[in-house]
């Protein structure tokens, strides 16, 4: 198995995206997490710059049905749903799924502890719709097959 170290450049990019993604959840009201029509809570909201929406992955695979491991020491985050796993590692963007290499547009970081991916790999991993309303501040996500809650969603 090929090792794939991240290079200056990536590490420069990744830190500049987690300050100004740090920036944003300080000087922003934070987005909703909606997950199948419930409400998600988590200790980090989600993270929204320039269009692109970054979400706790912990709290969005539990609340998807996966499983999420996340070794701090290492970086490494695997989040396993039915027989799909999808490995990360953090400041990374190179992400696998199911053995296959996926390019990612920016690599995941850390807010307050918690893991944050670009919610395009939520979606390309497990068949999830993620749709991000910036007016609005709202990720919301759709797991394929799931029932969704019987209570409305908070539409206008």
């Amino acid at each position: 198995m090929k090792l794939h170290l991240p290079d200056g450049k990536l590490v420069t990019a990744t830190a500049a995206v987690a300050l100004i993604a740090s920036l944003s959840v300080a000087l922003s009201t934070p987005a909703t997490m909606n997950v199948d029509g419930q409400r998600i809570v988590a200790d980090v909201a989600p993270v929204t710059t320039a269009g692109h929406a970054y979400l706790p992955i912990r709290a969005i695979s539990d609340a998807s049905g996966a499983v999420t491991t996340f070794d701090a020491a290492t970086g490494n985050i695997v989040v396993q749903r039915g027989a799909d796993i999808l490995r990360m590692k953090l400041g990374d963007k190179h992400a696998r799924l199911d053995g296959r290499t996926i390019e990612l547009a920016n690599a995941p970081f850390t807010v307050r502890g918690r893991a944050m991916v670009p919610s395009a790999i939520v979606a390309q991993a497990f068949g999830s719709t993620v749709r991000y309303d910036a007016r609005r501040a709202k990720v919301d996500v759709r797991t394929p097959g799931a029932i969704v809650a019987g209570a409305p969603d908070d539409t206008p």
